[in-house]
C-alpha cells in the first residue's frame, strides 16, 4: 500500500513537471513580457510621482509590493474555479520555505525603500544606469552561490557595465536638479547602488530556493508570502512616519495634477510593479539568476530611453557613451550564450549519433531483480 501512494505521489509530480515543461516557451515569454512591461512602466510612473510634488518615499516603497492580492487569482482560481489542475495550493509548501520566503520579502521589501530613496533624487535615466551595476555583484555571488562559471562574456559584459557607471559617477554633477542638494544627491546615489547589491543578492538566493521547488504554481505561492511580506514592512514604514494620512492630503493638497491622477497613478503603479517582480520570479524560475540580471539591465536601458523620451532629460556625451558601453557588454553576453547553446545543440547530436553504435556493440545487460519495482518509485 505504502509502494503504490509512493508510485502515485511520484507519477503526479512527474505529470507536473512534464505539463511546465510542455509550456515552457510560451511561459518564458509571458514571464519576459510581464518583466518588460513591468520594468519600464513602473521607473516612468514612480519619476512621474515625484516629479509631481509627490515626496513620500514610503508611499513609493508601499505601491511596489501592495499589489500581492492580485497574486491571489493564480494561486486559488487554477484549482478551485477552473479545475485545470489536481495540486491544491501551497501543497509541499513546507514551514522552512514559509521562513525563507518571508526573510527574501523582507530582504526585498529593504530593497524597494533604497529604489525609492535613489529614484526620488536622481533622473530616471542616471538612476536605471546605476541600477544597472547590479550584474557586476549579480556576477560574482552567483559564482559563489550557484556555481555559475565565469568566462570571457561573462566578464567583459561585467566590465563594460563596470566602467559604464563609473564613467557615469564622473560626469553627473551637471545632470542633479538646481533645488537638489549635494548631499541628497549624494544619498540618491549610494541608494541606487544599495539597491542593486540587495537585488543581486536576491538573485542567486532565489535560484537556490527554487531548485526545491517542483512547479511554477509554487513559484507563484512564494512570490505571494514574499510581496506580503515586504508590503508589512512598508505598512509600518508607513504607519511610522504617517504615510497613509499623508496619501490622503497629498492626494488633495500636493499633487499638481490632481487628485483623480493621483490615485490612477498610484494604482497603475501597483500593478506595474507586480508584473515586474512577477516577470523577475518567472525569469529566474524557469532560467537561471544571471539571466535574470542580464535581462533587468538590458531593460534598465530601456529606461533610460524612456527618461530622455517621456521626461525630457538630457542625454549627453557621458550619457551617450554609458548607454553604448551597457549595450555593447549585454550583446557580448547574448551573444556569448548563442555560441555556447549552438555548441551544445551540435555535441548533444553528436552523441545522439554515436550512442546508437556503442549500444548495439555492447553485449545486452541480464536483467536484474525488482527492476520494475526500481524504476516505478523513482528512488
Amino acid at each position: 500500500m505504502n509502494i503504490n501512494t509512493s508510485n502515485n505521489h511520484d507519477n503526479g509530480e512527474q505529470d507536473q513537471k512534464g505539463v511546465s515543461k510542455k509550456r515552457y516557451m510560451p511561459l518564458l515569454l509571458i514571464n519576459y513580457t510581464c518583466l518588460f512591461l513591468g520594468s519600464v512602466s513602473s521607473s516612468l510612473l514612480s519619476k512621474y510621482y515625484f516629479n509631481h510634488k509627490g515626496s513620500n518615499k514610503w508611499v513609493s516603497t508601499w505601491v511596489q509590493s501592495a499589489g500581492f492580492p492580485f497574486l491571489l487569482l493564480p494561486v486559488f482560481l487554477p484549482y478551485y474555479l477552473f479545475q485545470c489542475t489536481q495540486r491544491k495550493p501551497f501543497t509541499r509548501f513546507t514551514p522552512r520555505i514559509l521562513s525563507l520566503s518571508i526573510f527574501i520579502g523582507l530582504m526585498l521589501g529593504l530593497n524597494n525603500l533604497l529604489f525609492s530613496w535613489g529614484n526620488s533624487y536622481l533622473p530616471v535615466s542616471t538612476s536605471a544606469l546605476l541600477l544597472s551595476s547590479q550584474l557586476v555583484f549579480n556576477l560574482i555571488l552567483s559564482a559563489i552561490m550557484v556555481k555559475q562559471k565565469i568566462t570571457f562574456t561573462n566578464l567583459n559584459c561585467v566590465i563594460l557595465l563596470t566602467l559604464s557607471s563609473i564613467l557615469l559617477a564622473l560626469g553627473s554633477n551637471h545632470d542633479k536638479p538646481q533645488d537638489l542638494t549635494p548631499t541628497k544627491y549624494m544619498i540618491g546615489f549610494v541608494a541606487n547602488i544599495g539597491a542593486g547589491l540587495l537585488f543581486a543578492l536576491y538573485l542567486p538566493i532565489m535560484e537556490m530556493i527554487y531548485k526545491k521547488v517542483y512547479c511554477y504554481a509554487m513559484m507563484i505561492e512564494m512570490q505571494l508570502v514574499m510581496e506580503l511580506s515586504a508590503t508589512i514592512l512598508a505598512s509600518v514604514g508607513m504607519v511610522w512616519d504617517g504615510g497613509f494620512t499623508e496619501m490622503r492630503k497629498e492626494s488633495k493638497e500636493v499633487f499638481d495634477k490632481g487628485e483623480g491622477v493621483y490615485w490612477v497613478t498610484m494604482i497603475t503603479n501597483v500593478v506595474t510593479w507586480q508584473l515586474c517582480f512577477m516577470g523577475t520570479a518567472g525569469t529566474v524560475f524557469l532560467t537561471c539568476s544571471l539571466t535574470g540580471g542580464i535581462c533587468m539591465t538590458a531593460l534598465l536601458g530601456l529606461n533610460v530611453l524612456g527618461g530622455v523620451l517621456v521626461y525630457r532629460e538630457d542625454f549627453g556625451g557621458v550619457k551617450i557613451v554609458s548607454t553604448v558601453m551597457c549595450g555593447w557588454g549585454f550583446c557580448s553576453y547574448v551573444y556569448g550564450m548563442y555560441v555556447n547553446n549552438h555548441m551544445m545543440k551540435l555535441l548533444d547530436d553528436h552523441k545522439q549519433n554515436i550512442n546508437p553504435s556503442i549500444e548495439m556493440a555492447q553485449p545486452q545487460p541480464q536483467p536484474q531483480p525488482h527492476s520494475d519495482l526500481h524504476l516505478g518509485l523513482g528512488i
